[in-house]
């Protein structure tokens, strides 16, 4: 019996210098269960936007679009000043930058959305709102190239034909390319789904507008607008 309770202190003790070893070494790629990751993760999945409101704020703290997605990486949820409630949960991370000191992010998860936006101008959590006009840069895409999938309906059926977007990897890669968030078009209200209106060009220099809802884990577009009439009833 001694022997027994000997090893398992062992194996107690050695369990506890790996976690410490995951938890340090490893952060957001390991320990998903953590509370933290599992927050961060949830950004990671959804597209990741950030408003041309607070564009000009990031230039003037020196930061880039990459320094914004490794805050996911490396920075720090502050749980005690988030929203981990409500229709629009709002959670504050902070990163200390070389040379630039403790910065704040406020990143967004409204309900039903495939949208997590991100504002550096807010004084706090609870004054973040949802935008609701203007554009927003995509600057994460969640890695799965079956990421876009469109209603089969004979009317969109026949749009995608019309402008010869059939394969939805296709739009996939236009959205990555030059897609971007028309936040006056967007209702996150709406029920039961939250609507995103994304916009992109294709390669024949049109602009396209495409009314999409979270479904599955996927971008599922409903109806294609064009500034151009197609042929479709």
């Amino acid at each position: 019996m001694d022997s027994f309770w000997r090893r398992l202190k062992f194996y107690g003790f050695g369990f506890g210098i790996g976690l410490v070893f995951v938890v340090i070494f490893f952060q957001n790629r390991g320990c998903s269960w953590l509370p933290s990751n599992r927050v961060k993760n949830s950004f990671l999945e959804r597209l990741i936007v950030l408003p041309e409101s607070q564009k000009a704020l990031m230039l003037s703290k020196n930061l880039t679009e990459k320094d914004i997605i490794n805050v996911l990486n490396d920075g720090d949820i502050n749980f005690e000043k988030s929203i981990k409630q409500g229709k629009t949960k709002v959670y504050l991370l902070e990163k200390e930058f070389d040379g630039k000191g403790l910065i704040r992010f406020y990143f967004t998860l409204p309900r039903e959305s495939f949208i997590s936006e991100v504002m550096m101008s807010a004084p706090s959590a609870s004054k973040v709102r949802n935008t609701t006009s203007g554009y927003g840069d995509i600057i994460h895409f969640p890695k799965d190239d079956n990421l876009v999938y469109v209603d089969t309906t004979k009317l969109v059926t026949c749009q995608q034909n019309e402008l010869g977007l059939l394969n939805p990897l296709d739009i996939y890669k236009l959205l990555k390319k030059n897609g971007r968030v028309d936040f006056s078009k967007t209702n996150y209200s709406k029920y039961p789904k939250a609507e995103q209106y994304l916009e992109f060009t294709d390669k024949k220099n049109r602009v396209i507008g495409a009314k999409s809802i979270w479904y599955k884990n996927k971008i599922n577009i409903t109806i294609f607008e064009t500034p151009f009439k197609i042929e479709c009833e």
